[in-house]
């Protein structure tokens, strides 16, 4: 501040100007200087509406009520601030600037985090798993879920509540689920998916439930803040925050075998029993469901994106489980880079700017029936223009047993025409 008043050049109202700086500093207010030597310079201060309205200027009566002053070679503007707002300051409440505790000139408030995460937890559930052998009770593990429906239904992880037998799920023991108000509640396992490791439970309420409300994960970017919601080592209602690390996290980045799956990755700290507990942005909504995190670093943590998770949710809405067509392709996604590598490799690589490499084939397959090759590069698939897998898995859905009509380009720039007809993949694999 010394610095910025012996550069400045102040007119006769250098003293009116120095106290506005002072007030604004000391007000907690927001102050700009924009000294660009082919404009000229201003100052901007943000000041809360409470004490604006205190304010007195001598000589200068339009400074209470304007927002555009001038002092000398100075205009000073200035940020508004809900009026609404201005009752709890009196009181000493905490005030978040602007609408929404967002102040208005695109910073977030103070409040942001607490904000979001008032907005879920009274939805936000811990599911203790009773497991009994031979009439003794075992263990008891716990997870987190949260309310969607008001009709009881918790979204959770599917490991947290089911075991493995095979191709047979059964539930670990009885589920006690326990709200953020205290209540307690008996669940029941309604639908689980191992491969997506997400699963339903239901729970009955004689009164109103509290829910909680889906939001996009495909609208997340890479410092995107976020929060992590649940029960972790059983401590009931606790909250971490940090920002969204990748969008797009492939499965077989961190080793997972298996059909392709992606992940959210942030560095929230999630720990045993943050498992199935919201994933949530800033405006109080589900973007993930919390899964694991990588034992042996700080700040590796992964979530399913909601985005997937809702298409599994009507898969088990409409067949009572997840259906999902199988190939029998591997494939990779075509970039500039990767083909000008592929085009100096061989020189016979088919001229494509997009596209999907198919580098193998498994025997037997319906794609190896349909005729498909190592090497072939899918362009079209059920007569629309493809370049990522991701666009292949949307346009299957779970359309097994009906035909698909797909174009390759091989060497020599040779287009062949296919047609593959999807079988229900192993839920093993």
């Amino acid at each position: 501040m010394d610095h910025f008043l012996r550069k400045a050049s102040f007119s006769s109202g250098s003293k009116s100007i120095v106290r506005i700086i002072a007030i604004g500093a000391a007000s907690a207010g927001l102050l700009y200087l924009n000294n660009n030597p082919d404009s000229k310079a201003t100052v901007k201060l943000s000041i809360p509406t409470i004490l604006r309205e205190h304010l007195a200027f001598q000589g200068h009566p339009s400074f209470v009520s304007s927002d555009h002053w001038q002092f000398g070679k100075f205009p000073l503007f200035l940020s508004r601030v809900d009026p609404a707002l201005a009752g709890d300051v009196a009181k000493g409440a905490p005030v978040a600037v602007g609408d929404g505790g967002k102040p208005s000139c695109g910073c977030l408030g103070r409040d942001f985090i607490a904000n979001a995460a008032a907005k879920i937890a009274p939805a936000v559930v811990n599911l203790s798993v009773q497991q009994d052998l031979y009439g003794f009770t075992t263990v008891r593990s716990t997870c987190s879920g949260t309310i969607i429906d008001a009709d009881g239904t918790i979204l959770t992880c599917a490991h947290g509540v089911v075991d493995s037998q095979g191709r047979q799920l059964t539930t670990k023991g009885k589920i006690d689920v326990t709200l953020q108000d205290g209540r307690t509640f008996e669940g029941t396992v309604v639908n689980s998916d191992l491969h997506s490791d997400i699963a339903i439970v239901k729970i009955k309420s004689k009164t109103p439930l509290p829910t909680a409300k889906l939001g996009s994960s495909s609208k997340l970017r890479p410092g995107d803040w976020v929060i992590a919601m649940g029960t972790p080592l059983s401590l009931q209602n606790t909250v971490t925050a940090g920002i969204v690390s990748c969008v797009d996290r492939k499965s077989s980045d961190l080793g997972l075998g298996g059909m392709r799956r992606e992940y959210l990755q942030t560095d929230c700290a999630i720990n045993a029993g943050n498992s199935g507990g919201p994933f949530v942005n800033i405006d109080g909504e589900i973007v993930g469901v919390n899964i694991m995190k990588v034992a042996a670093a700080d700040g590796l943590s992964f979530s399913i994106p909601i985005d997937s998770v809702s298409k599994i949710i009507e898969h088990f809405k409409k067949s009572g489980r997840v259906i999902r067509p199988w190939l029998g392709l591997k494939m990779l996604d075509l970039n500039e880079l990767i083909i000008s590598q592929l085009k100096e490799r061989d020189a016979k690589f088919p001229d494509v700017e997009k596209g999907i490499l198919v580098p193998m084939v498994t025997p037997g397959s319906p794609a190896d029936r349909a005729g498909f090759h190592p090497g072939d590069v899918v362009i079209e698939f059920d007569g629309k223009p493809v370049q990522s897998i991701k666009e292949i898995v949307e346009i299957m859905d779970d359309r097994i047993g009906k035909p698909l009509n797909v174009v390759v380009k091989r060497a020599n720039n040779e287009v062949v025409k296919l047609t593959v007809i999807p079988e229900e993949a192993n839920p093993d694999m």
